[in-house]
């Protein structure tokens, strides 16, 4: 299990190369990249898994067709359920965190744990709830929302997860 995810966006793609030589080996980067046209957004993909895989690290990918190779996959409880690697659920709740489970993901994003810019003025759960939840899942947790490596370690979980936070 990754104890860092680095997840890709618009915002931090320009800094993408030098964050991931920085992440620790074993570390993650989930590849979404939603906001590019299918032949642009498959280069990116392809550039970054090299550098990645290079640095040791997996590459788990985020709506992205069954035939780019990854080591995982990222999204949604229904969007995992059933692909083969590493699958990492999204859950910003209790009830999200048992659909995980039953769809056999490995691990639960939870979020947002503090506000975050990529979803502005939305209610973060705050440190407490956060942990509250995360003792009740039955998979380890990543945290993510609003994360830093300051923040990370005063969490008692598998994992953190950024955007910002690790480019």
């Amino acid at each position: 299990m990754p104890r860092c995810v680095l997840l890709t966006d618009a915002r931090n793609d320009a800094g993408l190369e030098r964050a991931i030589r920085r992440l620790p080996r074993g570390s993650a980067l989930v590849f979404r990249h939603y906001h590019l046209a299918n032949a642009a957004r498959r280069r990116r993909f392809e550039e970054l898994r090299r550098l990645a895989h290079g640095c040791g690290l997996l590459v788990i990918g985020s709506r992205v067709p069954a035939s780019w190779y990854t080591d995982g996959t990222y999204g949604a409880a229904d969007e995992v359920a059933g692909k083969p690697g590493l699958r990492l659920a999204t859950a910003h709740s209790l009830r999200e965190i048992a659909m995980a489970a039953r769809e056999g993901a490995d691990a639960v994003l939870l979020s947002p744990v503090f506000a975050t810019r990529s979803h502005p003025g939305a209610a973060a759960l705050g440190t407490v709830r956060f942990l509250l939840l995360a003792r009740r899942s039955p998979l380890p947790v990543i945290a993510l929302g609003g994360m830093t490596r300051a923040r990370a370690v005063r969490l008692p979980v598998a994992g953190w997860a950024a955007i910002d936070g690790l480019a």
